[in-house]
């Protein structure tokens, strides 16, 4: 659900509030319904707390329920803390190591600790494990335009099938290229095909951009959306550039984030052509 938008989105996760809240019912010491309730705190109420709540409690009743871990360590990013979620999203990928998902936010995270190399690494695992996967492949295409790879990620972005993620991989691939109407064409389609889905990743893109203004609109498109791509924030290195903005520290207090760590080593910084 968290990779849908707009309606559908709403609607899966409405099914999927439903679904949880009628296990807890039936069975209060369910722990895999205590993870699906705190995916649903985290990727949609915006809920830390109360995410972290549900995840410690599935811990509890299974300690070796991977679904938990991972559900920990991809609340660790969102708070700030990469390193933390490296080390908990390893202790989930040997519970189960062909979970995709597991290996894609491992290379997030990787990539947020400026371990790039360890980071794409981490991200073709996950394609391998599923191959079609748009939402992996944008990934790919994000680290390799971190690592200064215009080329690499055009390829990669092009590789994707027709669809939401893969617009969006290519408005970022463009961006660091040298064509000016490429790269202002594939951010018009990305808003006219994704204005109501993808709020948050139009930011990035525009970050990307070094457009200050539009990227914090966005921002506050995607949070009036509730878009679960604010989660990326704090570990984000289209966004990150931008946190001795006062606006940065604004939204982080609005949607109830942490400032992100001064003293922490950043992400290697991204640079587009000028506009």
């Amino acid at each position: 659900a968290t990779f849908l938008g707009g309606g559908e989105q709403r609607q899966a996760f409405a099914k999927a509030r439903a679904a949880a809240d009628e296990a807890l019912q039936a069975d209060p010491d369910m722990a895999a319904a205590h993870v699906a309730r705190g995916s649903l705190l985290e990727w949609m109420d915006f809920d830390w707390v109360g995410a972290e709540a549900d995840y410690q409690r599935a811990l509890e009743l299974d300690p070796s329920d991977g679904a938990a871990t991972l559900g920990l360590s991809t609340l660790s990013g969102r708070l700030g803390h990469p390193q933390q979620a490296i080390g908990l999203i390893r202790r989930s990928i040997a519970t189960d190591p062909r979970d995709a998902g597991s290996c894609y936010w491992l290379g997030w995270n990787l990539a947020a600790a400026g371990q790039l190399e360890e980071a794409e690494q981490a991200m073709r695992r996950a394609i391998a494990l599923v191959p079609d996967s748009e939402f992996s492949l944008a990934g790919l295409a994000i680290i390799q335009i971190q690592r200064g790879e215009a080329k690499a990620a055009l390829a990669t972005a092009q590789q994707g099938s027709p669809g939401s993620w893969r617009e969006f991989a290519l408005a970022l691939a463009l961006q660091v290229g040298d064509d000016r109407r490429a790269r202002d064409a594939a951010l018009t389609t990305l808003i006219a095909n994704q204005v109501d889905g993808m709020p948050y990743q139009i930011a990035e893109v525009y970050g990307l951009r070094k457009d200050a203004d539009n990227l914090f609109k966005w921002l506050d498109r995607a949070w009036a959306a509730r878009d679960p791509g604010i989660g990326r924030l704090l570990t984000d290195p289209f966004i990150l550039p931008y946190k001795d903005d006062p606006r940065f520290a604004a939204f982080c207090k609005k949607i109830g984030l942490p400032m992100p760590d001064v003293n922490a080593s950043p992400a290697p910084a991204v640079v587009a052509p000028a506009p």
